[in-house]
């Protein structure tokens, strides 16, 4: 059996690992094959090739495994197709090489949406870890799900984006969770209607028997939970079989903990471990007990809506994993007064919503490529300044913010600009680092005084 294996990054080095592991044939295809890349093939024993050769080569495979980052409108998706060559991302082959693993398979939970699907796959992982299982997190994580199935566990929770649900077409989970949808990553799919085709099928792809768990708050999540396949339950802060009623988390049986029990409880926190609770409940993986005490001691991802430090009474918060609207807007309403770090590169999207929670900012720091989007949305709203450096942006940030105000890094954009080598992940590093750096080093005492617009914040 011979595989055409498309990137080599992190997926793309798991799913040849598990390929020669079972004894395929791999060649592997990069759209930009530099040193590093052969490097890494080599230590492979597999031959890599350039776009061009490999539209010949998959011809004669078995199989087309793209990485996530590869948009099916990449020629080679079209000439797999036209071939018969089978598409098969990590999901599918980890799904498919599951199903026929001797014993049987294991459970498996996933998680999609827009938002927040990192954080809750992460406190359905803590509950099942707290009700005695040997679980790992996996797809979107660290760990891809194809690397996973070969671990000894009991069961999986696969965090699952649209780049790899898009592929699938046998791929299923027993729960299954969707927490929203905005416009997002509209540089990847064709259209709005396929970002959202492409998170339908954790719903579409389900059994009857197999749980669906939705956000009703979330009007298409509302619409496409109606029509799920599995038992479906619905989520809500004031409805669903899952809410908030008065000062707890509420399940179909009665109380399931205090929302004051949680490590940190903004709007998006409670849905999020509603949802996780769901899951772990309605699929009989965890109980009750196991919720209160997996979700007690669960401490948040880096890099989203994460606490940096308080210097001066003015609160820091890296959030700059937001990389959409609807991501950075969703941090926004946690707070009340927020000097705003926002900018990047745009992934296509209609940056003007962000206006929508105006009211909550002092001002807006405008960062990266998209400085100039961000300051004409928010002129004559709110004060806004442009940094050219991270360094820059947190001395204005410090400069403008006033004591019981927050500074939030949430860009509503991606990070390739700045860093193209280490995302959001790096310029959250970058923006923690700039913030610490206030407390050890000497500060500004004179504040920059910046002109107060119409509908801005008067103090």
């Amino acid at each position: 059996m011979r595989a055409l294996v498309h990137g080599l990054a992190a997926v793309g080095r798991a799913t040849i690992t598990a390929l020669v592991r079972r004894d395929w044939e791999v060649l592997v295809v990069d759209d930009r094959p530099d040193d590093r890349v052969r490097q890494v093939a080599a230590g492979f024993g597999v031959e890599v090739l350039d776009p061009e050769r490999a539209r010949s080569a998959v011809v004669d495979c078995d199989l087309y495994s793209p990485s996530p980052g590869v948009a099916d409108s990449h020629p080679l998706f079209a000439v797999a197709a036209h071939n018969g060559v089978a598409i098969r991302g990590e999901l599918e082959l980890a799904y498919l090489w599951e199903q026929q693993r001797p014993g049987g398979p294991r459970p498996m939970l996933g998680i999609t949406g827009t938002d927040g699907k990192t954080t809750t796959t992460l406190m359905v992982e803590a509950i099942l870890n707290a009700a005695g299982h040997r679980v790992v997190a996996a797809g979107n994580t660290d760990v891809p799900l194809i690397e996973a199935i070969d671990r000894d566990v009991d069961c999986f929770v696969v965090e699952c984006t649209s780049f790899r649900l898009a592929t699938t077409r046998e791929f299923r989970t027993e729960g299954a969770a969707w927490l929203n949808l905005a416009p997002d990553h509209l540089d990847w799919h064709r259209d709005l209607g396929a970002y959202e085709a492409a998170k339908a099928k954790i719903f579409d792809q389900q059994r009857h028997g197999d749980v669906a768990v939705g956000v009703i708050g979330d009007a298409i999540v509302r619409e496409r939970l109606a029509t799920a396949v599995g038992r479906q339950v619905r989520v809500g802060i004031d409805e669903g079989e899952y809410r908030v009623s008065g000062a707890d988390l509420m399940g179909p049986s009665g109380p399931l903990m205090a929302v004051s029990d949680l490590s940190r409880s903004l709007p998006h926190d409670i849905t999020n471990s509603l949802v996780a609770a769901a899951l772990c409940l309605e699929t009989g993986l965890g109980d009750a007990a196991a919720v209160a005490d997996g979700l007690s001691s669960f401490a948040g991802p880096a890099h989203r809506i994460e606490f940096i430090a308080e210097i001066d009474g003015v609160r820091w918060f890296n959030d700059s994993k937001a990389t959409s609207p609807h991501a950075c807007t969703t941090a926004l309403r946690g707070f009340d007064s927020v000097v705003l770090i926002a900018g990047g590169r745009n992934k296509g999207l209609d940056l003007g919503s962000l206006v929508a929670e105006v009211a909550r900012l002092r001002a807006v720091v405008a960062i990266g490529e998209a400085a100039g989007e961000i300051e004409s949305i928010f002129a004559d709203l709110v004060p806004v300044v442009r940094a050219e450096s991270m360094s820059q942006a947190v001395a204005r940030a410090g400069e403008t913010a006033h004591r019981d105000d927050v500074v939030l890094l949430s860009p509503a954009c991606a990070s390739f600009d700045w860093y193209p080598d280490g995302g959001y992940a790096a310029r959250g590093e970058d923006f923690s680092a700039e913030v610490r750096r206030r407390i050890s080093g000497p500060r500004p005492a004179v504040r920059a005084v910046l002109p107060t617009p119409p509908g801005g914040h008067d103090q």
